[in-house]
């Protein structure tokens, strides 16, 4: 079945093309393509054939340059290769897969994904001999994958496809999240708020404050990531890591040494122990930092869904669009919950792709191959959630109204000012005697002021006590919110 043919079978939908969003089975390219696209030319199989490409061309022009080889490339010929993989096309692509699956070209079916690249090279050679580009095409033949498994190329290519995805994707939609908490921050760094530990009223809190802890805590899980995606690590060691048929063919020439420019040429930290497989420990080091992130911002999808519902944040409507289909008057907090489902589904895909791609099989099995696929899945589920994040925090309104209202209706979180004020003026049962007065008891601020007024303490710290309001103890909190700029 092509890409433009109709799906089969007694409950397919007539007239839909399989290459439709409407007829994806997976919503990361269906429901929510438009989310995703970004990640296409780092994540799609097309994609990898281009990295494999890329691999496989820059390990030519270097066996070129070793003066231990007999062939040599001039300048045009170099940048004849180098423009296969830099201007790859659907075309090519296509090639490739043909070469994989059906046989074309002179060449049977491979069915080998990575065969098909080094047959598909052949064919680019042959076509650049044609054009007066090189001497002969075939001469280059034997030099294609040479000395190389499989393994070697693949490694590279999904580090070289995994990077930029991060660096290119990921990076930038975290950073906008961050950036919207830092100017919430900012915007409301002075709007009271009451807090809650344990989900009781608690020492008030600015809701500036609050999205500033938020910004913080992302941008140094932003780092986290930022740095294990500049630690990944590529090997080109053989079969079983030993460049045996490297040093069978030329003994003289120092391969760890070729294979560490090689890799580092590639813009990838280099791995000089291996065996078949890169341990793929920089891999798991990576998803492991960003279930860091989204961890964060699971955090700030729950306590935005709980402010939503506390009526603390209002939504900005959009004309036309539906609420509930039942309940017109409602406006839910679709976006935070988009964000908390794909951010949970990439969470078990980061964790399962960490655990299994570090496990090999003594010296190599093939298990990890099919698995490492689903790594653009993993960060697309992520990007969703990531946008969805963005998408709330740019529609939500602080309502002072209620935050002030329901601050004014809980004043015994004065109580710790109080009993912390009469604790500095030597009173030993301070707290004690905050505590019989608002333990379980409803408690106004005329009870605190008849409190005070039989207090045996200077009348300046009398007035000190009765200037506490719930909306004023929010401690420097305001100025916490410079923090999230360092």
């Amino acid at each position: 079945m092509t890409d433009d043919s109709e799906p089969t079978g007694d409950d397919a939908i007539a007239g839909l093309s399989r290459s439709d969003p409407l007829a994806a089975v997976s919503p990361l390219d269906g429901r929510y393509a438009s989310r995703t696209a970004p990640l296409s030319p780092y994540a799609s199989e097309a994609a990898l054939m281009r990295a494999r490409t890329r691999v496989e061309v820059e390990y030519l022009v270097a066996l070129a340059d070793l003066d231990a080889t007999p062939i040599a490339l001039d300048d045009d010929a170099e940048a004849a290769l180098r423009a296969v993989h830099e201007e790859f096309t659907a075309e090519d692509a296509r090639l490739i897969k043909a070469l994989e699956v059906e046989g074309t070209e002179g060449y049977s079916a491979t069915n080998h994904d990575v065969k098909a690249v080094e047959y598909f090279l052949r064919v680019r050679l042959d076509a650049l001999a044609d054009d007066g580009v090189i001497t002969d095409g075939e001469t280059l033949y034997p030099w294609i994958h040479f000395g190389l498994t499989s393994e070697d190329v693949n490694n590279l290519a999904h580090r070289l496809l995994v990077k930029r995805a991060v660096s290119e994707t990921i990076v930038p939609a975290i950073r906008e999240v961050r950036d919207a908490l830092a100017t919430l921050a900012r915007e409301h760094r002075d709007t009271p708020m009451l807090a809650r530990t344990h989900g009781q009223p608690a020492t008030p809190t600015t809701f500036g404050k609050e999205m500033a802890v938020y910004a913080s805590r992302l941008g140094r899980a932003l780092g986290r990531v930022v740095v294990a995606n500049g630690d990944l690590s590529g090997k080109l060691a053989g079969a079983s890591g030993t460049y045996a048929a490297h040093d069978a063919a030329y003994p003289a020439v120092d391969w760890p040494a070729f294979a560490e420019s090689f890799v580092r040429g590639l813009d990838l930290e280099h791995t000089p122990l291996a065996t078949q497989v890169n341990p793929c420990d920089d891999l798991a080091a990576l998803f492991d930092a960003l279930r860091g992130v989204n961890n964060v911002l699971l955090d700030l999808d729950v306590d935005a869904w709980l402010y939503v519902s506390d009526r603390y944040l209002g939504q900005r409507t959009v004309e036309g669009e539906t609420g509930s289909s039942t309940m017109p008057h409602k406006v839910n907090p679709i976006d935070f919950e988009n964000s908390e489902g794909n951010l949970s589904k990439a969470n078990s895909d980061l964790t399962f792709l960490a655990d299994y791609v570090t496990s090999s099989r003594l010296q190599r099995d093939l298990s990890d191959s099919t698995v490492k696929r689903n790594v653009g899945a993993a960060l697309a589920h992520c990007l969703i959630g990531y946008s969805k994040a963005g998408d709330g925090l740019e529609t939500i309104v602080p309502n002072e109204t209620v935050m002030r209202e329901e601050l004014a209706s809980t004043p015994e979180v004065i109580g710790e000012a109080v009993q912390t004020i009469l604790r500095r003026e030597g009173d030993t049962a301070a707290y004690e005697r905050v505590k019989d007065l608002t333990r379980g008891q409803s408690v106004t601020l005329d009870d605190f002021r008849d409190l005070f007024a039989d207090l045996d303490v200077d009348e300046s710290v009398r007035e000190e006590l009765q200037a506490l309001t719930p909306a004023t103890y929010v401690g420097v909190a305001d100025e916490l919110v410079d923090e999230t700029d360092e």
